[in-house]
């Protein structure tokens, strides 16, 4: 049963540190990465769509994307979608291609930019302190109902700290590599 918890709170924690990787791909360092455009909403066949599934997302070089829709007809809804994205980028249409020149960053930018990126990973922390808290919760109860002993919760508890303390140094980690990613010119 304590196997349960603690293995049920280390796919939680594991979970939170891929989100985490994830919202950190998509705040923009100063060289192109398709996921910058994974967020862009396409309004497309009568819906909003992500536009990786009406285009193909690539990188031409350190600055600029490039952007091939699958569909002709679909071109100007996609440079339209990905100007009204609020990501500071203006596409431009060259024949199929849309290219899509990523400015280089101010240094104020920048500052902006890693504060967001702390606090994600501050977010982050939060979850998984409170997986922490659940899974503490989760011991209690099994003592309450005498299925556990004293002993066998406060070895849990500590087993518990011990993978918390592991994966907020995980959090740490992601976010130094990208503050020094973010800080690259």
């Amino acid at each position: 049963m304590l196997e349960d918890v603690i293995s049920d709170a280390k796919k939680r924690m594991s979970k939170s540190i891929e989100l985490l990787k994830a919202e950190m791909l998509k705040i923009r360092t100063g060289r192109a990465h398709p996921s910058l455009l994974e967020q862009v909403k396409v309004k497309c066949y009568g819906s909003d769509m992500p536009l990786n599934q009406v285009a193909n997302i690539n990188v031409v070089d350190a600055r600029t994307l490039g952007v091939n829709a699958y569909e002709k007809s679909s071109i100007p809804d996609i440079e339209k979608a990905i100007m009204n994205a609020n990501l500071g980028l203006n596409p431009v249409t060259a024949g199929e291609v849309i290219r899509v020149p990523l400015p280089p960053l101010t240094e104020e930018r920048r500052k902006n930019l890693i504060k967001v990126i702390r606090d994600k990973a501050e977010q982050a922390r939060v979850a998984i302190r409170n997986i922490r808290r659940d899974a503490k919760s989760s011991c209690k109860e099994l003592v309450k109902e005498k299925l556990i002993t004293e002993d066998d919760e406060r070895k849990a508890e500590a087993q518990i700290q011990k993978i918390t303390d592991e994966y907020i140094g995980l959090i740490g980690k992601h976010l130094e590599q990208k503050e020094a990613a973010m800080l690259e010119i």
